[in-house]
Parts: structure tokens; C-alpha cells; sequence
């Protein structure tokens, strides 16, 4: 009778916390899974879209150049022998770079040498002949013709002993140039050429480039030359370091092209470019038009996936929506122009990635 109400007990037991364990569970299935915010997001300021009077620009698509820059070409033909330089390396004005096969310009320079000896000695051969004929037409031996003669067979052989030596000096020009120098201060751009190559005249080997004189080359449109004709200051936007530069001076050139129907702009770069300016990079410059009315945000209210910019839009009720937007270029102050997808008076969350710093 006992074990009887033991099992029973236990029975009882069982079936109640099973009871209690499925309340349990539908209670937190009738209860949505919403993870809090975090802290930096809950506290992230607002910021009000609002029409604003800023300095309007035209950004121009721009290339970085080299103001100072050199391509090194073979002077003289012949092998390669030596390259003491690769990309990347800082040089000296008048540094070897490389060296030339110099046997064919050594023997030029020999056989130009020994041309001198012998115009020297055929010099002086004609000037013996003519002091010789000299005297003998003193003693009336022979005509004054013969003394014509000898005195034209001396200068004659002064003028080939002068070409000999023209000769000879020209040879010993050729043969320095089998040594390849560095005609300005700056960095190896390029190795266009290995040891065991070929070099003629006028095939580049290495080119150079002054990375301390840099400069934006782009092209403004027509319809904007009227507005930007006489400007005298502008900001470059480099990409490649996400930074704004004042630039030093700016040339508007006063011609156009007449096949793309544009002008050349030209803005010099400061020489403390942090380091990924180099030439062939891209940029923008910045031509100032003025002052001009646009609606504006905070640029760190826009959050950027990939293709997507969109920002968190507050509404009326407190809660935070995002929504997609198209914005323009950025201003000073940190506000960048809205094109399509907000409207003047509208709140708008900070990033709280970007409050969070």
C-alpha cells in the first residue's frame, strides 16, 4: 500500500514540473527576441537637415604629375653591363645609374687618339717643308710659287690636325656617355631596361621623377570657364589618402581644346603630401564657384554599405528608420549636399559607429 502511494506521489510530481516547464516555454515564445540597442546607438546625437549658404565648387577629374621628371636614354649603342638603381630608389643629380659596354667607344677613342699623332707629325712635316722652301726662295733656288705651295700644304696640315683633335674629343664625349647619370634630384620611377639588353640611341632605360614638386592636371568644361577663368585658389581631393589639400597655385591655361571642348587646369600640390601621392594617382580639384544655397547633412550621418548610403532617419514618433539617400560632394564644416531622399526639417540619426570614437 505504501509503495503504492510512493509511485503514485512521484507521478504527480513528474507531470506538474512538466507542466510548469511548457508554461515556461510558451511564455517565451508569446515574447519577442529584440536584443537591445547598444549604448553608443541609444545616446548618438541628432542632427537637422537644413538649407544652407556654402562655397559651391567644381570638382574637376584630375591626374598627379610630376612637375620634374626625366627619362634617361642610351646615348651611344652597345650591352648593358651594369644597373645600380631599381624602382623606388632616391638619387642625386649626377649619380651613376648604369653603365654601357664601353670596348667600341674605347677603340673609337684609340684610333681618334692616334689620328693626332699622325696629323701632328705630318704637321710638323709641313712646317719643316716650308721653312725649307722658305730658305731656298730667299736664295732664289726656287720660284715663289713652290713656296706657295708649301705654305698652303702647312696650313693644310694644321686645319687636319685640328679635326683629328675635334675627333678625339668628340670620342672621349661618346665614351662618357656609356656611364648613364641622373640629371635631377628625385626617385626612380621606372626600370625600363635589364643588364644583357641592347641600348641604342635614344631608347629610354630608366625615368626619374622629383616627388617633392607634384601637381594635378584636369580639365575644366565650357560652361563653367566664364565662373573659373581668373581663379587664383582651389582645394585637390586625393583619393588614394582620403585627405583635402589647399593647393599652392593654380594656372587655368588659356586655351581650349577644341576636340574635347575643354581647358587644362593645373593645381601645385604643397611638398608635405603624406606618403601614396605619386604620380598616376587620381584626385578632384576643387575650382570654387561661389556661393550657393543646398540642403546639407552632417557627413557623419551617412552610413555607407558597399553601393548603399543611407542614413537613420528619426520620426515623429522618436523611432529611427533607415532610409536610402543620394548625396553630392562634401563641404567645410563636415556637411556633404543631399540630393534625393530627405527633406529640409527632417532629423537624422549620427552614425554610432562614428559617435562611438
Amino acid at each position: 500500500m505504501n509503495r503504492r502511494l510512493i509511485v503514485a506521489a512521484t507521478a504527480a510530481a513528474v507531470a506538474l514540473t512538466g507542466t510548469a516547464a511548457g508554461l515556461y516555454a510558451a511564455q517565451d515564445r508569446q515574447q519577442p527576441n529584440t536584443p537591445a540597442q547598444p549604448a553608443a546607438a541609444q545616446a548618438a546625437p541628432v542632427a537637422q537637415v537644413e538649407l544652407r549658404t556654402v562655397e559651391d565648387f567644381y570638382a574637376a577629374d584630375a591626374v598627379v604629375e610630376a612637375v620634374r621628371q626625366a627619362t634617361v636614354s642610351a646615348q651611344i649603342a652597345g650591352t648593358i653591363t651594369h644597373l645600380y638603381v631599381d624602382a623606388g630608389d632616391r638619387v642625386k643629380r649626377g649619380q651613376v645609374l648604369a653603365r654601357i659596354d664601353t670596348r667600341e667607344a674605347d677603340a673609337q677613342v684609340a684610333a681618334s687618339r692616334a689620328g693626332v699623332a699622325q696629323a701632328e707629325a705630318a704637321a710638323v712635316q709641313a712646317k719643316l717643308n716650308y721653312e725649307r722652301t722658305k730658305s731656298l726662295v730667299a736664295q732664289n733656288f726656287v720660284s715663289q710659287a713652290a713656296l706657295d705651295k708649301a705654305d698652303a700644304d702647312y696650313k693644310a696640315a694644321l686645319a687636319a690636325l685640328e679635326a683629328a683633335r675635334a675627333g678625339t674629343a668628340q670620342a672621349v664625349t661618346a665614351r662618357s656617355f656609356a656611364e648613364l647619370r641622373a640629371p635631377i634630384d628625385g626617385v626612380v620611377s621606372q626600370r625600363l631596361m635589364e643588364v644583357g639588353e641592347l641600348a641604342t640611341p635614344g631608347k629610354p632605360v630608366l625615368t626619374l621623377h622629383d616627388p617633392t614638386t607634384l601637381r594635378a592636371v584636369g580639365s575644366l568644361p565650357q560652361f563653367v570657364l566664364p565662373r573659373t577663368a581668373t581663379v587664383r585658389k582651389a582645394n585637390v581631393e586625393l583619393s588614394a589618402v582620403r585627405q583635402i589639400v589647399a593647393a599652392k597655385q593654380v594656372t587655368v591655361l588659356p586655351a581650349a581644346d577644341p576636340r574635347l571642348l575643354s581647358t587644362l587646369i593645373r593645381a601645385e600640390l604643397p611638398s608635405d603630401l603624406p606618403p601614396g601621392v605619386v604620380p598616376g594617382t587620381a584626385a578632384k580639384i576643387r575650382v570654387p564657384l561661389g556661393d550657393a544655397r543646398k540642403l546639407v547633412i552632417p557627413a557623419d550621418a551617412l552610413i555607407r554599405r558597399g553601393e548603399l548610403t543611407a542614413v537613420y532617419v528619426i520620426s515623429a514618433d522618436g523611432a529611427a528608420q533607415l532610409r536610402q539617400v543620394r548625396v553630392g560632394p562634401t563641404f567645410e564644416g563636415g556637411v556633404v549636399e543631399v540630393l534625393a531622399g530627405l527633406a529640409a526639417g527632417e532629423r537624422v540619426q549620427i552614425n554610432p559607429l562614428v559617435a562611438a570614437q
